[in-house]
């Protein structure tokens, strides 16, 4: 009876089931031992339901949220995650929806090494697909049988949002339906306010004791009136209502313009209107609405766009915690021409290499009225660019500690109306903005991504580098390393530092001998038991140079401008430590800056992303402040190394000894900066070896156990608490439905 069961139930499996089945190939990782697995056609894929089939090696761990990168026709990609439900015989399962147009399908698992028998995709059947539908809901309602109100009135929101299609889609993948990932569940969890939250944020503001009139100012040029009408409706909506709504712009030619302006300045006293009858110059009119402005606040609304209903009343109680602030911003997402909100941009504190990369203050940037005045508010020749252009010059005169932001999505621009910003202008804005600072520096276009790159002067003379390697062994390993850095490097002043703990192999021995005769290496015996914190403080000491690279030796050189570009960051006041962007052998990135609070201590940002990913809202491609950088490649001062006493090799002999290290120097003041291009390989802790003996399990505890206790290591200021803390791909913070 079992093999009859068994046989009947496969016929009806393939009766159920659309079997168009393809392989992924593998992709190897040479650096971490883990396979990706990668799937492309010219032509694109079917869009629908499909199933992931793998079969995992003996001994492998069970998948479960694992990252998929969907690469489309036009050349980008997008992310998302499958959920993996893996049996006894180590067969993982995952279903997802594919959206139409996709090239290439990259899985890249987040707990490597991983290893597969075999791997396929294939579509769904309507069938099958409806029965996982009964399956999923019956779960979710067990699930949830105490808070089924709650589950059943998201399910109807989103059906009227989505129809039944997009409700199963969700259901059936809630990480995957849906871009960015989680976005709907998180606006029902933390943005969709009950009349209690409501009530609870006005009488907060009744209890402020700064209730400042904040001026909206509303530049107009050939708006679609549909959506000119919603703009101003969320003006006049506000919970907060000390405001006045400022609008500017050439109205005489435009009737029906004419008409839904004056039909509001005549419903609201605070609704203020001028026409410029002039041109339809984005400039002119925000400065004609300026004009109108009594607010000691002002910020600029588009014409397409929405505040959302608490925006106002958020900046002030922003306003009120901080009573020095000069400039506050909000995060902000996109609507659709149907209305759906996509592509949430939780943004991180401020950073001023990030902004001198792109406006990524955008809206909503509330600045004292005082201050866009005195800056000589909005100007000509930066169509496009007008915003970017005042913000450059407003945080010039300003102290960043003023700058603050309010990470809640108070602000939605309109996908297919909102103008995008001009490259030329905002480079010239960027320009100028150089040359008031007298830095330095040129700006540029950054490579393959919107967006600029600041290019500082290395100081004349160069300043000595002493790369420090610690090594013990590993012969070919430290060969590669060295070699890559003598054949590539373009920097020309700089001397390596190698830090012997205890090697006997003989083919190393030579090699030491070699480096030192060839390339006059200095090598240092360090004959101690293994402390990663005290060998580099060691090679810190007898290091010539003023400038210190930290170095591991499974490192190998991709860009040969990474040291010029390291050490111009390095030598800039105020810069701390300075990171790479480094690469697993197989091309995926394995460190794009380190963001706090991942999994309770760090993660490396954008971690096992596709190599040419331009990572969230373009941070792969761009200059930006971490809290803290990996020390497998870090450039710093000698003086800052010594002025925080190094590395702390009492409490963290091993690991984490970097993060500790770029946390003292940021908490003397000093900012850590991440680039883009110093480009590196790094085969991550081979020298070192796994973490699996009971000895080093115990002392990794002990090390992070220290960490926890001598840092709030869940508050990182460049990384948004609406991002999750599970994993390093800027998803939606979204909990578990309980």
């Amino acid at each position: 009876m079992p093999a009859l069961r068994k046989t009947l139930l496969r016929y009806v499996d393939n009766l159920l089931h659309v079997r168009r089945a393809v392989q992924f190939e593998p992709v190897d990782d040479g650096g971490a031992g883990a396979t990706d697995l990668q799937w492309t056609t010219r032509s694109g894929l079917e869009p629908g339901h499909y199933r992931a089939c793998l079969r995992l090696q003996d001994g492998i761990s069970p998948l479960s949220s694992e990252r998929l990168h969907v690469r489309n026709l036009e050349g980008g990609w997008e992310t998302t995650y499958l959920q993996f439900s893996t049996d006894r015989s180590n067969h993982a399962v995952a279903d997802f929806f594919l959206p139409r147009g996709a090239t290439t399908l990259k899985l890249s698992p987040r707990t490597p090494p991983v290893s597969f028998k075999s791997a396929n995709l294939r579509r769904v059947g309507s069938v099958e697909r409806y029965l996982m539908l009964v399956k999923t809901m019956g779960a979710l309602a067990l699930k949830n049988r105490g808070d089924i109100r709650r589950l059943g009135g998201y399910g109807v929101s989103l059906m009227r949002r989505k129809g039944i299609r997009g409700l199963v889609a969700h259901i059936l993948y809630p990480k995957g339906e849906e871009t960015p990932n989680g976005y709907s569940l998180w606006i029902e969890t933390y943005d969709s306010l009950s009349e209690d939250q409501v009530a609870g944020i006005r009488a907060e503001l009744a209890d402020a004791q700064m209730q400042p009139r904040i001026s909206l100012l509303l530049a107009i040029c050939d708006p679609d009136v549909r959506h000119l009408r919603s703009a101003i409706d969320s003006v006049v909506t506000q919970i907060y209502g000390k405001w006045e709504l400022c609008i500017a712009g050439v109205f005489s030619s435009h009737p029906e313009i004419r008409q839904v302006v004056d039909e509001y300045a005549a419903a609201h006293p605070n609704v203020r209107t001028v026409d410029d009858g002039i041109d339809d110059q984005v400039f002119r009119a925000s400065n004609s609405a300026l004009r109108l402005a009594t607010g000691e606040w002002a910020a600029i609304i588009g014409q397409n766009d929405r505040l959302s209903p608490t925006a106002l009343a958020e900046m002030v109680l922003a306003i009120n915690r901080h009573p020095r602030a000069q400039l506050i911003y909000s995060d902000e997402d996109t609507l659709t021409e149907s209305g759906d909100r996509k592509d949430p941009h939780f943004k991180p504190d401020f950073s001023l290499p990030l902004l001198q990369s792109h406006d990524f203050l955008h809206r909503l940037a509330l600045h004292r009225t005082e201050n866009i005045k005195s800056a000589g508010a909005w100007r000509s020749g930066f169509e496009g660019s007008e915003n970017y252009d005042l913000n450059l010059r407003i945080v010039e005169g300003i102290d960043a500690g003023n700058i603050c932001h309010v990470p809640k999505i108070l602000y939605h621009s309109r996908e297919s109306l909102s103008t995008s910003p001009r490259l030329e202008s905002g480079l010239k804005a960027l320009r100028e903005h150089i040359g008031r600072l007298r830095l330095a520096a040129k700006a540029e276009f950054a490579k393959d991504a919107p967006c600029y790159r600041v290019r500082f002067d290395v100081p004349v003379p160069q300043p000595q580098v002493s790369l420090i390697i610690p090594t013990r062994d590993q012969a070919g390993l430290l060969r590669n390393c060295i070699s890559s850095i003598i054949e590539k490097t373009e920097y020309d002043n700089y001397e390596i530092i190698v830090v012997d703990n205890g090697s006997v192999e003989a083919e190393t021995l030579a090699l030491f001998q070699e480096l030192k005769d060839r390339f006059n290496v200095v090598v240092l015996p360090y004959k101690f038991p293994f402390n990663y914190s005290a060998i580099n403080n060691f090679g810190v000491k007898n290091a010539k140079g003023s400038i210190i690279g930290l170095i591991n030796n499974d490192i190998e050189v991709i860009s040969p401008g990474w040291l010029t570009e390291m050490v111009s960051w390095a030598s800039q006041p105020g810069i701390g430590c300075v990171g790479a962007k480094l690469y697993y052998g197989n091309g995926t990135i394995q460190h794009g800056g380190i963001i706090l609070g991942i999994n309770g201590i760090a993660g490396h940002a954008h971690k096992h992303f596709p190599g040419q990913h331009p990572g969230y809202f373009n941070r792969l491609k761009v200059h930006q402040n971490f809290s803290a950088v990996t020390g497998a490649c870090l450039i710093v001062r000698k003086e800052l190394f010594e002025k925080v006493g190094g590395l702390d090799e009492t409490h963290l002999a091993v690991a984490l000894n970097d993060v500790d290290f770029c946390l003292r120097l940021q908490e003397a003041g000093y900012a850590n900066i991440w680039t883009p291009y110093a480009e590196l390989y790094h085969l991550e802790s081979v020298s070192r070896g796994s973490e699996n003996n009971p000895q080093k399990k115990k002392r990794f505890e002990q090390e992070r156990e220290f960490m926890l206790e001598r840092w709030d290591l869940e508050n990182d200021p460049y990384y948004s608490p609406n991002l999750t803390r599970t994993s390093e791909d800027f998803a939606p913070r979204v909990p578990e439905m309980r």
